[in-house]
């Protein structure tokens, strides 16, 4: 059933795929991306290849010197489904990549189990596959943080609506859940790749900061994903890299939205008739502006808190080359509240950015006279924890987002 109580089969972008295990048929709809994502996370092959990948990590933890090859592991399990369908001629399949080259996973003993999950399904018209990125940390860490349950991340993403980053001068394409939960954000082929090399530590700091009970203002990714599909009724396919991350305004009224990164250049909006609405994100500049005419405080201990949770992510993202992050905060109108979280932290300082600081910085090309845009993750992280500190001495006495509520 759609969620307005009828279903409409003449509509070709949606699909509504039913399998003998499942009481409900989930529409996947070709607009709606993270229904494709949906369907992947609540079908049974891809629990049966998480088990896999928990019992064969399992494995190599008690045998390192012993190498699993994903794809003969997943490939040797019964994950495909009997072929007593009920819906149309449709199918599943579950393939992790098979490793690069057999011969050189044989000589390095080290070889580790694939960490990803693909996972194929169509019906009579389209054909659906979806790349579950770091399959098993993504489930381990959303059970650690999540105070709602893996069904419930999993209805969420089953409808989204195309949602447009306020002030987002990226140009990525945005969607966020329909229940406003979890935003999905497109990401290029290149933030997968660092995000791919990164991930590890992610999912050691995150957790380590959760059973710690260490602060950390990191907005919380959820879920890296592939989707694909190819719908030969009405010719159309699409390939697209999503990174699933928390709303952090989620169930609030937000009277001022700020991306603040610690520079002032460029670093200011325009606002219409000096109103400074929530319909545009302020950055730096304009917070300057506000706060120089109506300073605020917020008390010392919340400013500690704060301050080390601002301080540990950045040192945590510089070490691992990572610059161009962003404090989001949003001041609650309704409970004088305001949110904060560390936002668009996977650009790596690659060397087409080393490149382009030497250019601007040298005058080569004709770049001189302007101070370079692109910083090294150093000296981003020490401007941008020297800018909270200045920021921060005055701004309304609640903090949430930090798991203490002051």
């Amino acid at each position: 059933m759609s969620h307005h109580g009828w279903i409409d089969l003449n509509d070709p972008d949606k699909h509504y795929l039913m399998y003998e295990h499942e009481r409900v048929p989930i529409a996947v709809c070709e607009r709606e991306p993270s229904s494709i994502i949906a369907f992947a996370l609540s079908c049974k092959e891809y629990k049966t290849a998480l088990d896999d990948l928990s019992k064969a990590s399992n494995a190599a933890a008690d045998e390192p010197q012993q190498a699993v090859s994903a794809e003969s592991r997943v490939k040797s399990s019964p994950a495909r489904l009997s072929d007593s369908l009920l819906s149309q001629q449709s199918r599943i399949s579950t393939d992790s990549e098979p490793l690069k080259d057999a011969d050189s996973a044989d000589k390095q003993k080290k070889q580790t189990v694939n960490p990803h999950i693909e996972l194929q399904f169509s019906d009579a018209n389209a054909k659906f596959y979806c790349r579950i990125y770091y399959a098993q940390e993504f489930h381990r860490m959303r059970e650690e943080i999540m105070e709602s349950s893996e069904e419930d991340f999993v209805r969420s993403l089953s409808h989204c609506v195309n949602w447009q980053a306020r002030g987002g001068k990226s140009g990525a394409v945005f969607y966020a859940t329909e229940d406003d939960r979890f935003i999905l954000k497109q990401m290029p082929r290149l933030e997968v790749q660092s995000f791919l090399d990164f991930a590890p530590h992610y999912f050691t700091y995150i957790t380590g900061a959760v059973q710690q009970k260490r602060p950390t203002a990191l907005a919380k990714i959820l879920g890296v994903y592939r989707i694909g599909y190819k719908n030969s009724q009405n010719n159309t396919e699409k390939k697209l890299d999503l990174l699933v991350m928390e709303n952090l305004f989620y169930g609030r009224k937000m009277a001022q939205v700020f991306d603040l990164k610690g520079s002032l250049r460029n670093r200011n909006v325009k606002t219409d008739s000096g109103k400074e609405s929530c319909e545009v994100v302020l950055l730096d500049e304009n917070l300057l502006k506000l706060i120089h005419d109506n300073p605020l405080y917020i008390r010392s201990h919340c400013k500690a808190i704060l301050r080390g949770a601002i301080h540990s992510d950045a040192y945590f993202l510089s070490s691992h080359l990572i610059i161009d992050y962003s404090l989001l905060v949003g001041r609650d109108d309704t409970t004088d509240q305001l949110v904060v979280g560390i936002i668009d932290y996977i650009r790596t300082f690659t060397w087409d950015k080393k490149l382009e600081m030497v250019v601007k910085s040298t005058g080569i090309l004709g770049g001189q006279g302007k101070m370079p845009t692109v910083v090294s993750p150093e000296l981003y992280r020490a401007r941008f924890c020297e800018a909270m500190d200045k920021y921060f001495l005055m701004v309304p006495d609640h903090w949430t987002s930090l798991g203490i509520n002051c």
